[in-house]
């Protein structure tokens, strides 16, 4: 019970404050065709009907701001005008009063000239830019611009708000109030909820309507009854308080979460966000972002001062900055703290969160030029799975310099530097310094089907290590030529032309063998091998290890683009040819002598609007087998829905399913849902199944979940549910962002 008073009371709390809520809802819609991850836009009205604004609009009106519209005079239309004096006049027939963007209408209206008094009845209908207004009589002056209306009809054309009042009277040209009133964002003639107040005060220069005595009403049936209620009239940001989430999983028990936005300033807000987790306790989380000429950032926190289970504090940081400093400079952080390596698995909703397992921080002053850029900072990082040895994580950077060069000489040739120095530093291993220094000569030439690019260059490290470990070094020349061919030909295919290409490409790398097992390995790692690895100079990344190399790779790949020049189609093939064994291993690697790598290919098709394939292969000649494979396909259904088939294999880490889906069955009803599975495990890493019911004004959302939390394969359960009255805001589990996420082209 106590539970269930703190989501009333949370509720209430949300609506009153409807308008901070609404501006930071959006709605579900599809990504471009491929797209990963799409901002989700403001509220989604295509069901709405096309023709929804009150019948007596009239299109093409003048546009003019408040201040224009006083200067301007009245101009007056009517079939039939009379005056015994030539100062009061009864007008009839089609009447119309015009100023700047506002035109009143009416049958009738008696207007006297030197005060701007006007009395219209008959039916009298009212428009400017921004309101629509009707009813059985209107009483007021143009100068001052005041008036009194009688059993109204109006509607807000900046927020699609629209509604009926006893009566409503014009305080001035920003501020408008209105008597026994409804409001709703839903068609005029169909209205699934609306909410109901004895007096609303609208104020479209602040963007802020207050209702009083709020009943909310669902399709007739009231739900819910609140003092007071703020409701947004236009885009403009207010404070308040946001949509409430709430929900429930097996780690945390059922939680609660109220956020409360500040509108500081146009240019730096913040939001607080009270939360209750029933099995861990009450945490504070929050966000300030800012804007300055001097820089952009934002700063995130969650903050629990004592969890139940964990029996103790619980604490996330992330901050953000970006800063310009002096032409050319600037000044960057990204900063990422938890209180332990266990708050992903207990706090983190995704199985992304819940499977990150390092956490990296970093500030960098960057600068850059037409030929050199430079970087000067710090890295360090933080382990966050528990089942890994506090020995695997990575040293920290404390500082890292870079400054790279490409300064143009005479003719094609272009002088070159990579350059690196860092310091290494990490409790219980060995610390020391590495400077890394890698100049070269290139001269790139290339034609119109051709291009050869010979580079040659030289690579010096030295390190200074702590302790009694000397002060090794390694030096070694570099040599490499790439080189291809571009052939092209009209093709027609399915009716469409295109333009194919044929692009056979040769790249040759020479580097010396150097006996490197007493170097320190600080970073380095095998580079992931992919497509663009065969063109590259070396197979770690790094500095600790440089390969030897007599090699030659092969590649060929072919393309088609359209008319208005779109890749619809590109595949491709290539192998690295070995000459002299890879002796340049990781420590406990041996020596490799095959002939050759795996072949790489790759196709990636999007002949159509609708479809879209990409496919990777791996196939090693020396194990006859299969290494690596990816498979992803997505179509659109229509523009409506969504549906997307992946696979995902690498040898001895890696073999995934993963199926998702936005499915439309008629135009207001969808089911969402994904299937994410491990052959490797024989588990389940998610699966979730819904529904979404979305109509002109209001989307409902559900979801069931289940998850893996951490990295044992433990799972939890999970209910989602979302409730979105377009227009003032959203009641659930943010069900729409989730789903945002983890469905590939849903927005």
């Amino acid at each position: 019970m106590p539970h269930r008073r703190l989501l009333v009371l949370a509720l209430s709390l949300a609506l009153l404050d409807a308008s901070a809520a609404a501006l930071a809802q959006g709605a579900n819609a599809l990504c471009p065709l491929g797209a990963s991850d799409c901002a989700r836009p403001r509220y989604d009205y295509s069901q709405c009907r096309r023709n929804d604004l009150l019948d007596f609009y009239v299109p093409g009106l003048p546009v003019a701001d408040r201040a224009t519209r006083a200067k301007l005079p009245v101009q007056i239309h009517a079939a039939a005008a009379s005056s015994s004096d030539g100062e009061h006049y009864q007008l009839s027939g089609h009447v119309h009063l015009a100023r700047g963007d506002q035109l009143l209408q009416a049958p009738s209206v008696d207007y006297t000239r030197g005060t701007t008094a006007y009395d219209a009845h008959g039916g009298v209908t009212y428009q400017d830019q921004g309101l629509l207004l009707s009813a059985d009589s209107i009483r007021g002056t143009t100068t001052p611009e005041r008036a009194d209306a009688r059993h109204v009809r109006y509607q807000l054309l900046q927020a699609r708000g629209n509604g009926r009042a006893r009566s409503a009277q014009i305080l001035d040209s920003e501020r408008s109030r209105y008597q026994g009133a409804t409001y709703s964002t839903c068609d005029p003639q169909s209205r699934l909820w609306d909410f109901a107040g004895s007096r609303f005060d609208i104020n479209r220069a602040t963007g802020i309507g207050t209702a009083h005595d709020v009943t909310m009403r669902f399709m007739g049936v009231p739900f819910l009854w609140l003092p007071w209620l703020r409701f947004p009239v236009n885009g403009q940001r207010m404070s308040g308080f946001l949509a409430p989430s709430f929900g429930g999983s097996g780690n945390s028990g059922s939680y609660l979460r109220l956020p409360y936005y500040l509108n500081l300033a146009p240019n730096y807000d913040a939001t607080l966000e009270p939360a209750f987790y029933s099995l861990r306790g009450p945490m504070l989380g929050g966000q300030f972002r800012y804007l300055f000429d001097i820089g952009t950032g934002a700063l995130n926190f969650n903050y629990m001062p004592h969890d139940k289970i964990y029996g103790g504090k619980r604490w996330m940081l992330q901050y953000q900055d970006s800063t310009p400093l002096v032409p050319g400079w600037s000044f960057n952080a990204n900063i990422n703290r938890v209180s332990d390596n266990t708050y992903f698995e207990d706090f983190g909703n995704s199985l992304t969160m819940a499977a990150t397992s390092l956490l990296g921080s970093s500030a960098y002053i960057n600068g850059g030029g037409q030929w050199w850029n430079a970087a000067f900072g710090v890295d360090t990082y933080q382990l966050t799975d528990p089942t890994l040895p506090q020995g695997v994580q990575p040293y920290s950077r404390l500082p890292r310099g870079v400054l790279n060069l490409d300064i143009p000489l005479s003719g094609p040739f272009i002088f070159g530097l990579r350059s690196e120095a860092v310091a290494f530093r990490k409790h219980d291993a060995l610390e020391g310094d590495r400077l890394d220094l890698y100049p070269y000569l290139e001269a790139p030439l290339q034609g119109a089907a051709w291009f050869l690019r010979p580079r040659l260059g030289f690579r010096y490290t030295q390190y200074w290590l702590q302790g009694n470990n000397g002060d090794p070094s390694r030096a070694l020349p570099i040599a490499q030529i790439d080189s291809g061919l571009i052939f092209d030909r009209q093709v027609s295919l399915f009716g469409n032309s295109y333009t194919q290409t044929l692009e056979p490409r040769a790249y040759y790398l020479y580097v010396p063998y150097r006996n490197q097992n007493n170097l320190p390995i600080f970073d380095t790692q095998p580079l992931t091998f992919d497509w663009w690895s065969l063109f590259s100079s070396n197979q770690y990344t790094g500095a600790d290890r440089q390969v030897n190399a007599n090699n030659l790779t092969l590649a060929l790949s072919t393309r088609l683009i359209d008319s208005s020049g779109i890749e619809r189609f590109s595949a491709g093939i290539g192998q690295i040819r070995y000459f002299t064994p890879q002796r340049v291993q990781l420590p406990g690697y041996p020596t490799l002598y095959e002939a050759g790598s795996a072949y790489v290919g790759m196709v990636s098709v999007g002949l159509t609007r609708d479809w879209k394939l990409d496919l990777t292969q791996q196939y090693d000649p020396n194990l006859h087998r299969t290494t690596v494979s990816t498979f992803q396909i997505q179509h659109q259904l229509n523009g409506d829905g969504v549906v997307n088939l992946a696979y995902r294999y690498q040898r001895g880490l890696l073999d995934q399913y993963d199926i998702s889906a936005l499915w439309p069955v008629s135009p207001s009803w969808s089911l969402v849902g994904r299937w994410n599975y491990s052959v490797a495990d024989h588990k389940t890493l998610e699966a979730f199944g819904g529904v979404e019911w979305d109509s002109c004004c209001i989307a409902v959302r559900g979801v069931l979940r289940r998850y893996v939390t951490d990295s044992q394969g433990n799972a939890t359960n999970a209910v989602m549910f979302e409730v979105e009255f377009k227009g003032i805001g959203g009641l659930g589990s943010r069900t729409g962002s989730f789903l945002s996420h983890a469905i590939l082209g849903y927005q």
